[in-house]
C-alpha cells in the first residue's frame, strides 16, 4: 500500500465541537438486543467528520493509489439485494437461509454492484458498497483518517437537535416530503420507488441536517469504530482514542453499523432513526453498505 494522503486529511470535512448530549432512547421503538437504551450522557471531544459517505469516485483514487483488492473481490462473491438483480438472472444464485431477499452473487464487488456485466460508470457520486469494515479501514489508514465512534456518529448525526427520531425532525414524511431513502411499499417484496430510488443514491440527495451531513438516516449502513450493540454505557467511560487503539485492525468480530439503509421499512426494521444500532461480522459485505470518515482535531 502506498504512503497515506495526507493531501486529503481534512478535505470537506466539517468541524464538529465537542458537548455533553444524550445518546441513545427511552422510546422502546427498537430491537431490544440492539441496545438502542437506556439514553444516557455521552461526552466527545472536538473532531471533524465527513459530509457524506466514500463515494465511488473516492473509492476508485484510493484503488488506482494502492491496487486494494476489497474483501469480495478476495471472497469471489458478495451479497446483493435480489430486486437490484435482472429478473432473468436471479434464478442462477442461491438465497440466503432466513433472509432470501439476499443472494450471494459471484463476482459481486465494489467495481460491479450487481455482478458481472453491471459497473459503477453511472454511479461515481453514489456511495461506495460491498466494503467491509476491513476495506473501509484501510481507505481510512490511506485517507490519514478513521472511522468515527458510534456515539461521535450519532452526535454528528442529529445535527444539534435534541432528542428527534431523525436528523430532521420527529415525522419521517415531514411537510409532504420525503428527507431520506428507505424502501416504500410491502417489503420485500415491492418498493413503490416513491422516494425515487430503488437501491443507492446520490450521496448529496435530501437536505443536509444542522452539522451538514449528508444522509445519516437510509442509503447506506455505516461503518463505525466500535464493536457492535456494547452498552451505551461504555461510550461514557471509554474516549475515542481507546476505542482506536483497541479497534484499529482487520477482524472478522461484530462492529457497528449506523443509519439504516435503502432497505430499510418500518414492518420490521426501523433503524434509520439516529438511535438505531445495528452490527456485522468486519469482513463482511453488501450492496447496502458503506461508511463515512472521521478525523481527530
Amino acid at each position: 500500500m502506498s504512503t497515506k494522503r495526507t493531501d486529503k486529511a481534512k478535505e470537506e470535512m466539517i468541524f464538529i465541537e465537542g458537548d455533553t448530549f444524550t445518546m441513545g432512547t427511552d422510546s422502546g421503538e427498537g430491537h431490544h438486543e440492539d441496545k438502542e437504551g437506556p439514553a444516557v450522557e455521552v461526552s466527545v471531544d472536538d473532531f471533524y467528520i465527513s459530509p457524506y459517505t466514500v463515494t465511488n469516485q473516492e473509492f476508485l483514487e484510493f484503488f488506482l493509489d494502492t491496487n486494494y483488492i476489497t474483501d469480495a473481490e478476495r471472497y469471489g462473491s458478495s451479497h446483493v439485494f435480489y430486486l437490484l438483480l435482472p429478473e432473468e438472472t436471479r434464478n442462477k444464485y442461491a438465497s440466503i437461509s432466513g433472509a432470501n431477499w439476499w443472494y450471494e452473487v459471484p463476482g459481486a464487488n465494489w467495481r460491479k454492484p450487481e455482478g458481472d456485466n453491471s459497473s459503477i460508470a453511472d454511479r461515481m457520486n453514489h456511495p461506495v458498497v460491498h466494503v467491509s469494515r476491513n476495506d473501509a479501514l484501510a481507505y481510512c489508514q490511506w485517507a490519514n483518517k478513521r472511522l468515527p465512534t458510534e456515539a461521535e456518529w450519532e452526535y454528528a448525526a442529529r445535527g444539534g437537535l435534541v432528542g428527534k427520531r431523525y436528523p430532521w425532525g420527529d415525522e419521517l414524511h415531514q411537510n409532504n416530503t420525503y428527507h431520506a431513502n428507505i424502501w416504500q411499499g410491502e417489503f420485500p417484496v415491492e418498493n413503490t420507488e416513491a422516494d425515487g430510488h430503488l437501491g443507492t443514491a446520490p450521496v448529496h440527495t435530501y437536505e443536509a441536517n444542522g452539522y451538514g451531513l449528508y444522509q445519516t438516516a437510509g442509503n447506506v449502513w455505516e461503518w463505525c469504530l466500535n464493536p457492535g450493540k456494547i452498552s451505551l454505557e461504555e461510550f461514557q467511560r471509554t474516549p475515542p482514542q481507546q476505542f482506536l487503539e483497541q479497534n484499529n485492525h482487520y477482524s472478522k468480530e461484530m462492529y457497528a453499523l449506523r443509519g439504516g439503509s435503502f432497505l430499510c421499512h418500518h414492518s420490521y426494521c426501523r433503524r434509520y432513526r439516529v438511535a438505531g444500532r445495528n452490527s456485522n461480522t468486519a469482513d463482511s459485505s453488501t450492496s447496502n453498505v458503506g461508511f463515512r470518515c472521521a478525523k481527530d482535531v
